[in-house]
Parts: structure tokens; C-alpha cells; sequence
């Protein structure tokens, strides 16, 4: 191995082991840190998929820290913590803190935050996050139930959350390039900053920061950071120019479609697909709190649905969500979503579905949990950041795609079952 990650949740660790397999690394996903004697093959990076996101900061540094131990152990020359594009994360953490504990871990002095991704309108100027053309704080996920983002200035962000002093490398210095932003650290580290945001509004820019920090032990970010780092590896002479991974090969049977997350983005999907015909059938918290909707009632709905793909979902308005949560409390209204879409899951599997999307991070966690892969393979990619994934380690495959609830075109539930054929 030669990159580790550590993601905080599922359909980030898919879209991470998406860019660097792209960039031609044997690339495997781990569901949860592996036991010490998991066999990663010929895989050149690896990626922890954690469900650390929302949990108390203590409880994910612990998560953290043990993958990182697992993946020095594995041999990985450089980690990167991976979080979300839009730096999903409140003034408690998760993201300093556990950036923290990693950089006390791996003794290092500096490391950088870096969200951008440009392919999925991401980007940082002037240490502000941008989501398309808002700031992070005008942005729909300022209404986002568990990580309201309120703020767009990464520094001020960021210096809530961590100890270490935070400094900015402005796109004016990453615009330079490598030997610039190289640099610009060398002149952070001289002011005792331990953490700097660095700009980027394009791929080019990504390129340069990655190519800047090929001796960082500890990189964070999203995805997009990812996407220079496999070249430094070339020019060591340690990777090839090209992958070789193997064909995809989706399993076959039907397939359906579980959407949790109540994103501005998926309920645009949503919306979409129920116009274009797919059967659909809402799930009300309350009502399965109260016993009015089961798992077996939903089930025998959805398994009856055999002339199309069957969608199922509990996303709801911003103004819905916060009258399920005044009824049954932040954190039980999300948990109950998420066990009943994580039960569905594994009826469905039983019931014949090998074909099957996920919507939402903490959903795609749970529904992941509760089938129990070992690993995944990652295979095409349908939207920037969204691909294909076959099981690993099961007797009978599934196909997955795990969507982060603001990732994909409004068509995404349509045509990601073309992307099969």
C-alpha cells in the first residue's frame, strides 16, 4: 500500500476511492476498520470507510486513531482524512478534532484543509467555501438537520474546532504553483501554524496542492485533494503509469432505490423520478414510530413492484424535517429513518434485489452496516464522485451505489441503472 484514507462516512470513502482509482490506483474500500490480518492484495491505496461523522467527537477520534493504526500497520506511506465537500461538521467537530489526534499521532507540524471539487461545484477562495455560486453559509445546507453550515469562512470554521493555529495559503500563492504553495508552508510553519485552508477553485489547482504536499504525512480533505497525489507516487518510481484492476461485473437481479437524505439535491431526484414513473412510497417517521408503517408492509410493496425500480424514501421539506424532529427529537427522528432504511436493505437482498442505491451518508452507513460487506470494489462512475460498487467477501454480490445526498444530476436515479448495461 501506498496511500491510506480515513473517511468519515461511506459515500465519502466511495467518492474518494473513486478519484484515485480514476487516477490509476488499485484502489479497495473497507467497510469499518479491517481485523489485522485482511488481506488487501495487490490494492495500492485503501480506503476506510468510517460512520464518524455525526457521532460525539471523542467517540470518532477513537475511530480514527484506530484506523490509522491499522493502515501504518499496512504500510501506508501517507494517510489522508477525508470529510465532506461542503466540511459537513459543527463548532464540537468532528473535523478538528479528530485532525488533531491524527496530526499528534503521526508527529507531523503541519497539514492542510482542503474540501474543494470543482467537478461537483465545490471550491474555496479566499478561505470560503463556495457551493456552486453561494457561499457555503447561503448555500441549502445551512438547513441541514444534523450539520447546519452557517458559516463559509474555513479559517473561522476550522478555528473553532481545533487547537492547532490556522493560516491560509490564498489562491493568489496556488495559482503559482507547487513551488509557491511549498513555499507559502514554509512561511506558515515559521508562524507556528499547525493547519492552513488552501484555495482552489480547479483541478489545476488541486494538481499543484498535491504535488506540494508529497511529504505531508497527514493530508485532509475531500475528495478532490486526492486528485495530484497519485502522480507523486510516479515520480517515485512507484506506481505505473496505469491501473490494473480488473473488469467490473455487476451481479445480476432487480433492483430498487432506498433515498434518506432530505438534501436540496435528492429531493430534486426525487421529484424527477416519481415524474418520470417510478412507483414511490414515502416514509413518515412519525408513522413508523407509532407502528403505522412497518418494515414487512414496506417490503411486500416494493417486492411487488416488478415491471419497474421501486423508490423508497423518508426525504422530506426543510419545514417537515423540523416538525418530525420537534415530535420525536433530533436524534431519534434520524435514527429511526435510518434502522428501518438499514432493515429494508437486507429484506430486499433476501427478497432477490442484487441491484441497489442508497441516498444520503448516514443512511448509506446504515444500510452498509447492516449488509455487512467486507469490502468494496469500486467500478463505473455514473455522476462525479458516485460510482458503482460490487461486494466483496459475500457469497451473493450486490451492486451498490452510495450517493452523498447533494451529490448527482437531477436524473441520477434514472440513468444509474443504464450506466449498468
Amino acid at each position: 500500500m501506498l496511500l491510506g484514507a480515513i473517511a468519515d462516512d461511506l459515500t465519502g470513502a466511495t467518492d474518494l476511492a473513486l478519484m484515485l482509482s480514476r487516477e490509476g490506483m488499485r484502489t479497495v474500500q473497507t467497510v469499518g476498520v479491517p481485523p489485522e490480518d485482511f488481506d488487501i492484495g495487490d490494492a495500492e491505496a485503501v480506503v476506510v470507510a468510517l460512520k464518524s461523522r455525526t457521532n460525539p467527537a471523542a467517540e470518532a477520534v477513537d475511530m480514527s486513531l484506530a484506523a490509522l493504526e491499522w493502515l501504518k500497520a499496512s504500510g501506508a506511506r501517507q494517510v489522508i482524512f477525508k470529510y465532506c465537500s461542503t466540511f459537513d461538521s459543527t463548532a464540537k467537530g468532528n473535523i478538528g478534532p479528530v485532525t488533531d489526534a491524527l496530526v499528534a499521532a503521526l508527529g507531523t507540524d503541519l497539514t492542510i484543509v482542503c474540501p474543494a471539487f470543482p467537478a461537483n461545484r465545490r471550491t474555496v477562495y479566499k478561505g470560503h467555501l463556495f457551493v456552486g455560486d453561494q457561499l457555503l453559509s447561503d448555500s441549502p445546507m445551512r438547513h441541514h438537520p444534523l450539520t447546519p453550515m452557517t458559516v463559509s469562512s474555513l479559517v473561522r470554521l476550522m478555528a473553532a474546532q481545533t487547537d492547532l493555529k490556522v493560516g491560509l495559503v490564498g489562491h493568489d500563492t496556488v495559482v503559482r504553483g507547487a513551488d509557491a504553495i511549498r513555499n507559502a508552508f514554509a512561511e506558515a510553519r515559521k508562524r507556528g501554524e499547525g493547519v492552513v485552508v488552501v484555495d482552489a477553485i480547479s483541478d489545476q489547482d488541486l494538481r499543484a496542492i498535491g504535488e506540494a504536499v508529497a511529504e505531508f504525512p497527514l493530508i485532509t480533505g475531500g475528495s478532490g485533494i486526492a486528485l495530484g497525489l497519485p502522480d507523486n507516487f510516479r515520480r517515485q518510481g512507484l506506481l505505473p503509469e496505469a491501473g490494473t484492476g480488473g473488469a467490473f461485473k455487476p451481479p445480476a437481479g432487480s433492483g430498487a432505490i432506498l433515498a434518506g437524505s432530505c438534501s436540496e439535491a435528492t429531493r430534486g431526484q426525487i421529484r424527477q423520478a416519481i415524474e418520470a414513473g417510478l412507483p414511490a412510497l414515502k416514509l413518515d417517521p412519525i408513522a413508523i414510530a407509532e407502528g403505522r408503517l412497518t418494515v414487512d408492509e414496506a417490503l411486500r410493496w416494493a417486492l411487488s413492484q416488478t415491471e419497474n425500480i421501486p423508490l423508497l424514501y423518508s426525504s422530506a421539506e426543510p419545514q417537515d424535517v423540523l416538525a418530525a424532529q420537534k415530535s420525536l427529537g433530533q436524534e431519534k427522528a434520524g435514527d429511526i429513518v435510518e434502522k428501518f432504511l438499514a432493515k429494508t436493505a437486507t429484506g430486499l437482498r433476501q427478497g432477490g434485489v442484487r441491484r441497489l442505491i442508497v441516498a444520503g451518508g448516514e443512511t448509506s452507513g446504515a444500510v452498509v452496516g447492516a449488509l455487512a460487506p467486507a469490502a468494496l470494489y469500486i467500478g463505473p462512475e455514473i455522476d462525479p464522485g458516485v460510482p458503482w460498487t460490487v461486494t466483496l467477501g459475500d457469497e451473493e454480490p450486490m451492486a451498490l451505489a452510495l450517493k452523498s445526498g447533494n451529490f448527482g444530476a437531477p436524473d441520477f436515479f434514472l440513468k444509474a441503472w443504464e450506466t449498468l448495461k
